[in-house]
């Protein structure tokens, strides 16, 4: 595939190069070191969460290949502004590895599917809107219409993490409440910064300039975020995982989640 000579420059910097093999790197060694940590696990219910939660950086590994090679990397014309580069394909690993995130944590607080149903619907909408964010050259004022509109999705995904399942985990084990508590800070602070750098960086309100160094801070400022709200997340998740508490294992599983008044 012949790629646009702006393309083969933004990829061929050094700092931007960095940002993305050093997470090819990372996601390969978290999926081998997942996998070791789940060897002996039994419990139905855990290996479905220690499914989900490894393919989070499966999925991340496979986006960040796509963006190093150029496959998911492309121009726009923003108004105003002119081309720029956009590492388009990160909105791919938003899409589905940020579901996993959720669903994971779902399945950790004994929410009910409905409500683990309307989070992952909202937080793909989110991602999708996001995308057209970074994709829509008709007008400027329209990139920030799909961002307004990608943040409203974003409301409601944390509306859920911050009020629905602290309810919902309020009669589980301490140690599960307590470990539910500071994924939900994890998450949260760190999904908030993702807007924030959309915003400032390339594809906003370049506070930081257009060009490629540019562009490699702002995907610097992304793959550090990844580091803690999939990787850090992951690994806190399956430590507690990997020792089958009673908490989380078939046997406790929450009503809610598997009453047929729920579907």
């Amino acid at each position: 595939m012949q790629l646009d000579p702006a393309v083969e420059e933004a990829l061929a910097d050094p700092l931007l190069s960095a940002s993305l093999w050093g997470m090819i790197a990372l996601m390969g060694l978290a999926i081998l070191l997942f996998v070791y940590m789940g060897r002996n696990v039994t419990d139905d219910r855990v290996k479905l969460m220690f499914a989900a939660t490894i393919g989070i950086p499966a999925v991340s590994i496979a986006s960040y290949l796509g963006l190093a090679s150029g496959l998911t990397v492309g121009i726009v014309d923003i108004p105003g502004r002119g081309e720029s580069v956009t590492l388009w394909g990160r909105y791919l690993t938003w899409t589905f590895s940020t579901p996993l995130i959720l669903f994971a944590l779902g399945l950790l607080a004994g929410t009910s599917r409905a409500k683990l149903f309307t989070v992952v619907l909202f937080d793909m909408a989110m991602c999708v809107t996001g995308l057209a964010a970074a994709l829509t050259t008709q007008a400027l004022w329209l990139r920030w219409a799909w961002f307004a509109l990608s943040s409203a999705f974003f409301a409601v995904v944390l509306y859920i993490i911050l009020v629905e399942w602290p309810r919902d985990v309020a009669d589980r084990d301490p140690d599960v409440r307590e470990l539910f508590d500071r994924l939900k800070v994890l998450t949260v602070v760190l999904w908030v910064g993702y807007p924030v750098i959309w915003a400032a960086g390339t594809e906003g309100l370049a506070l930081l300039g257009t060009g490629t160094t540019a562009l490699a801070l702002t995907s610097w400022g992304y793959s550090l975020l990844d580091v803690g709200a999939k990787f850090v997340f992951a690994f806190l998740l399956l430590r507690f995982l990997a020792d089958e508490p009673a908490g989380v294992t078939e046997s406790a599983q929450v009503e809610p989640f598997v009453t047929p008044g729920d579907d």
